[in-house]
């Protein structure tokens, strides 16, 4: 089981032993440019999901807080999320994340490319409750790395998803809202021109309002070439 522990603003920490991990796909609030997404994905030999949004259960290790994620090829890469934690007491957190992804094998099965990467979580988390009201001011922004070079690859806000609430209601009726539980929002375009392939991520979920946020960073780090 996995342990992950997040720092609240006023000081205090909560912790999570993940049981349970769901990656949610294709989960823009307007669901027509959904459509126009995956028809774009289609072209690229990705697989149309049965139904959208989507949900894809994954492995509860996959969750982790870390600085360096391991990686097999040079085709992985991440996406700026926020990710629903239901904390070991009950308590609904929201933190940032990052959904690192097989782009390779992705054409093959989405769900398979959740499987092959971590979810990368941020150390810190807000209670839901406290943003609630304005969860749709919440900001997502990624960037990359390449060399020396940092560059912008995501922005928007939390208004062009499905909410937390939408998805805590999706897993009450699944009989799956249980502590230990993370749920990862699916995610916002990319900017065009940017090679998402890179050396570093950084994401950051940020609250306009009060001008707190959260960040997480990690390096991604070639394994060596196996033998046989």
């Amino acid at each position: 089981m996995t342990a992950l522990t997040f720092t609240l603003p006023d000081g205090t920490t909560r912790d999570v032993d993940v049981v349970q991990v769901f990656n949610a796909g294709y989960a823009g609030r307007r669901q027509q440019d959904v459509a126009a997404h995956v028809a774009e994905l289609a072209e690229l030999g990705v697989p149309a999901p049965s139904t959208t949004p989507a949900l894809y259960p994954v492995s509860p290790y996959l969750a982790q807080q870390t600085e360096r994620v391991a990686v097999q090829h040079g085709r992985t890469s991440g996406e700026a999320e926020w990710a629903l934690v239901v904390a070991d007491d009950g308590e609904v957190l929201l933190t940032a994340a990052c959904d690192h992804t097989d782009r390779a094998l992705e054409v093959h099965g989405v769900a398979w490319s959740k499987n092959a990467g971590p979810d990368v979580l941020a150390r810190s988390a807000w209670r839901l409750e406290d943003v609630a009201d304005r969860i749709d001011a919440l900001t997502l922004k990624a960037w990359v790395t390449h060399g020396a070079e940092e560059s912008a690859l995501q922005s928007g806000t939390a208004a062009e998803l499905l909410t937390p609430h939408y998805w805590v209601e999706v897993l009450k009726e699944r009989g799956q809202f249980v502590p230990g539980t993370v749920l990862i929002s699916g995610t916002i375009p990319m900017a065009e021109g940017i090679d998402q392939f890179a050396e570093r991520w950084r994401v950051e979920l940020a609250d306009p309002t009060t001008g707190a946020s959260i960040e997480l960073a990690y390096d991604v780090v070639p394994l060596p070439a196996p033998i046989g």
